[in-house]
């Protein structure tokens, strides 16, 4: 089957698949504002909706790994998050990528079919998705909770899918500024860290209740304490609850990869059509964005959530324990691996835990910092951002490296650019493990996801603010 055959498949659904029509004019960047804050207020207001006929657990989350780079909210109408566009978009980039689909993104129908077949992809998804969680006993027993209510529950949770992949598209269509993806992400994210900062409720630990904010209980313990050293040292180091230190670890992860996020190689380039023009072209540190992080977190988080439903139907099998030995870590009902495969791929929970097992610690910083090396590389492979697809790109510009004949360019990209993407992905997953062995609020990953994301916006807001249009075609974001 050819690939236009069988992008052809799609053609039937398209009149049928809600659409966000383009604008007629340029929407004005105030415009773009408010629309990015009103999807924003949309996706923030779903995550605190409860879906209607779950019966309440206080069991395991057996996703507890992905919600970070999901956007998702266990129990609400965001319990799937992006996950359907997220999956559906890199399938068929992965299909288009490796020409295994055949689609020319210069004509206007094959991009309208493309952009249907993710839309329908992820719908597809989304029904699964809902089907299996319901059905597996996320929400409660489908027997207790009922055929009507079984069915209720995938409704909610396919429309709500609906609702992102419009909100998303509403976004890429330029109503407003950046991606969904993207902004879900950074929001999720940033709602985590900014809660167990100020969050105002008690939590008893057995020593009475304490204020979960670790801002909130810094002031609650400096007033109610009489010795203030020791309530300086309680707020700083606190065990199970966000502390200070968590808080002061996750500003410096922040201001640590906002400086880096300047760090480029700058490749002077002119113009063959222009004798005197000349530009560079920006090879940045950071050169796959936070894709390598994102995907290594997504390695890590489906073997965790296959180990523990193996291990919870086989827990006595050799091959089974080899994978992953799963229990409840202090006081809580959420799993962690103790042992097996699983237990290095996971971090430290505590920089103590780091140094009584070093070992654990080695293998895990090999392990993340080798993965998003390897898959800040295979990135560009498979994105159109390799050092052939630059050198394509820049030909058509009519555009050559300063210096170097037009033949080549291609040879000296490819000195630059895999270089670039595998350090620059290696260095990110060293940031990780740094934050999480510091017990940043919000995991290593989000944080680095959060920032890459946020400084994304920034640049995009002065861009946007200014007027300003990148001549040279610069690197489009990867999401």
């Amino acid at each position: 089957m050819s690939g236009f055959r069988f992008l052809n498949l799609v053609r039937p659904f398209l009149p049928i698949l809600p659409e966000v029509s383009s604008p007629e004019r340029k929407v004005p960047f105030n415009q773009k504002v408010a629309w990015t804050a009103v999807t924003l207020l949309i996706f923030l207001v779903c995550s605190q909706v409860p879906l209607y006929g779950i019966m309440s657990s206080d069991s395991s989350d057996p996703l507890y790994w992905m919600r970070v780079i999901l956007a998702s909210n266990r129990g609400t109408l965001m319990e799937l998050g992006i996950t359907p566009i997220v999956t559906s978009g890199m399938i068929m980039q992965l299909l288009a990528g490796a020409n295994l689909i055949d689609v020319d993104f210069s004509l206007k129908e094959d991009r309208a079919l493309f952009g249907g077949a993710q839309k329908l992809f992820a719908l597809i998804i989304s029904l699964g998705q809902a089907t299996v969680y319901v059905l597996t006993g996320l929400y409660g027993q489908p027997s207790d909770l009922g055929a009507g209510v079984c069915l209720l529950l995938i409704i909610q949770l396919v429309v709500a899918a609906l609702i992102v992949i419009l909100l998303d598209e509403l976004l890429q269509k330029g109503y407003g500024l950046g991606s969904g993806i993207n902004l879900f992400i950074a929001t999720n994210i940033c709602e985590s860290i900014v809660w167990k900062a100020f969050s105002p409720t008690t939590v008893n630990t057995g020593r009475g209740p304490e204020f979960e904010g670790a801002l909130v209980a810094l002031f609650h313990l400096l007033f109610s304490w009489n010795d203030k050293s020791r309530a300086l040292k309680e707020a700083f180091y606190r065990d199970r609850l966000p502390n200070v230190m968590n808080l002061v670890s996750t500003v410096v992860i922040f201001a640590v990869v906002i400086y880096l996020q300047g760090f480029r190689i700058e490749i002077p380039v002119k113009s063959n059509r222009n004798r005197g023009q000349r530009g560079v072209y920006p090879v940045k540190l950071f050169y796959t964005s936070n894709m390598p992080i994102m995907l290594q977190s997504a390695l890590t988080s489906h073997v965790f959530i296959v180990s523990q439903m193996l291990y919870n139907r086989f827990p006595n099998n050799l091959l089974v324990k080899l994978l992953g030995v799963w229990e409840p870590l202090e006081e809580s009902s959420q799993l962690f691996a103790v042992s097996g495969i699983s237990y290095y791929m996971q971090p430290p929970h505590t920089l103590k835990a780091a140094f009584v097992d070093p070992i654990h610690t080695v293998l895990y910083i090999g392990f993340v910092l080798g993965a998003c090396a390897l898959f800040s590389k295979t990135w560009i492979e498979v994105s159109g951002s390799g050092p052939r697809d630059v050198a394509k790109q820049l030909k058509e510009q009519q555009m050559v490296m300063a210096g170097h004949r037009e033949g080549s360019m291609y040879k000296e990209l490819k000195r630059v650019i895999p270089t670039a993407a595998a350090f620059g992905g290696a260095i990110l997953g060293l940031l990780s493990v740094v934050a999480d062995l510091m017990g940043a609020l919000g995991s290593g990953t989000g944080i680095l996801m959060a920032v890459t994301i946020i400084y994304s916006y920034w640049e995009i807001g002065v861009r946007e603010g200014a007027g300003i249009t990148d001549s040279m075609g610069g690197l489009s974001e990867i999401m």
